[in-house]
């Protein structure tokens, strides 16, 4: 395979404690990587690089690894430009406008909810995200969740059975039946095509023991568990997913003392997701409670139609930063190597030997201008699987 050296690289954030200034990034200046094929095949000062095949100046900016956005709900079709401009206008958000999207993604066809999906990668991918996960849970039938799962699989190993996102419309009359669909032949025609299974654990969605219910049918048929856990208010979701060791409890924005100690003592990872609490003017997750305690935070997008319709991860850590009590280094390593964590991957998320050669490069002497220049496109270069994307 052909390697490719990059050089001149002011500072550069590797993840990797044992390199650079020692911190959980690993910091270096004056870096260097060599890529050889999909993966990293050498890190450290530009001065003491070996040579490779090929070799690409990357004239004095930062570089990070690609972020990793470990939550976004990409296969849908529709717009919910009024729900968003009546939400702005006084309006409170509730978990019933996933209805909208769910009329107009059964009415879609394959080929349009493919378009829309590889639209949005695109567009993440061009902002510096190079691995991502995505959901199903705008169908809400048999044969719409599976397509979703299908169309999702085609573009990432990283997919997610979300059929109880909301109860179905169909079953708004009878909620357990729905509960039965989704664990029963639901579940059949979807667990071959992903990876996880998720709940929307919230009033207006699913209780306590309906997603206890869906999380282990989906663990039985070999799918690990990740959660929408306290997004609008109180509740069991994050106990329930330390107690079945679910990657993630993603929005964690209503927590006790106890939920926190929970997931400071578990593996599970708590999901931080700005975009939604900016998009409905709702409070901040506290991540700094969280990171203080000893958690794992990891920072995503949560793009979505409704309720946080962007695909902009630098965006997300500026909201972090400002908002959400994390510094700028801690806000860089949520959204590369915690959202690895959260998707319980070791290869994305830091770079070093033996990980793919997923990168970024920035036009900025430092990853901390992610969070100083906010909504400036500082992504220059994004570099996946080894190859400089155009």
């Amino acid at each position: 395979m052909t390697t490719t050296l990059i050089t001149n690289i002011s500072s550069l954030v590797t993840n990797d404690p044992a390199q650079g200034d020692g911190t959980a990034l690993g910091l270096l200046t004056d870096a260097a990587v060599v890529l050889d094929g999909e993966t990293v095949a050498w890190v450290g000062p530009a001065a003491k690089a070996p040579a490779a095949d090929t070799t690409h100046d990357a004239q004095g900016k930062a570089a990070i690894p690609g972020f990793v956005d470990s939550h976004s709900h990409l296969v849908f079709a529709g717009d919910r430009t009024q729900e968003f401009n009546a939400r702005m206008s006084g309006r409170a958000y509730s978990a019933g406008g996933i209805r909208t999207t769910v009329a107009a993604t059964r009415a879609a066809t394959d080929a349009e909810l493919e378009a829309n999906v590889v639209h949005y990668l695109r567009e993440a991918l061009r902002q510096g995200t190079t691995t991502f996960e995505t959901k199903s849970g705008y169908g809400l039938t048999t044969e719409d969740e599976s397509r979703a799962l299908r169309i999702a699989a085609a573009h990432t190993d990283e997919v997610t059975y979300l059929g109880a996102h909301i109860v179905s419309p169909d079953y708004a009359e009878d909620p357990a039946a729905y509960v039965d669909l989704v664990t029963g032949e639901m579940l059949d025609a979807c667990a071959p095509h992903a990876r996880w299974v998720d709940v929307f654990c919230e009033k207006g969605a699913f209780d306590g023991d309906q997603a206890r219910a869906i999380l282990t049918a989906g663990k039985a048929k070999g799918l690990h568990p990740r959660i929408h856990a306290n997004q609008l208010s109180y509740g069991p979701g994050v106990q329930l997913a330390v107690e079945l060791d679910a990657a993630s409890a993603d929005h964690c924005t209503h927590l006790t003392d106890a939920d926190v100690d929970a997931l400071a003592q578990g593996n599970t990872v708590a999901t931080l997701l700005p975009g939604a609490e900016f998009s409905t003017r709702a409070e901040w997750p506290n991540a700094r409670r969280l990171l203080d305690a000893g958690a794992t935070v990891a920072l995503s997008t949560d793009c979505n139609p409704g309720s946080s319709f962007t695909s902009s991860v630098p965006f997300c850590i500026a909201l972090a930063v400002r908002d959400m009590g994390m510094t700028p280094d801690e806000a860089i390593w949520s959204a590369t190597a915690g959202g690895a964590k959260a998707l319980r991957r070791d290869d994305v998320g830091t770079l070093r030997e033996g990980t793919r050669a997923d990168l970024a490069l920035l036009d900025a002497p430092s990853h901390v201008h992610l969070a100083y220049r906010p909504g400036v496109p500082l992504v220059s270069e994004v570099w996946r699987r080894g190859v400089r994307q155009g």
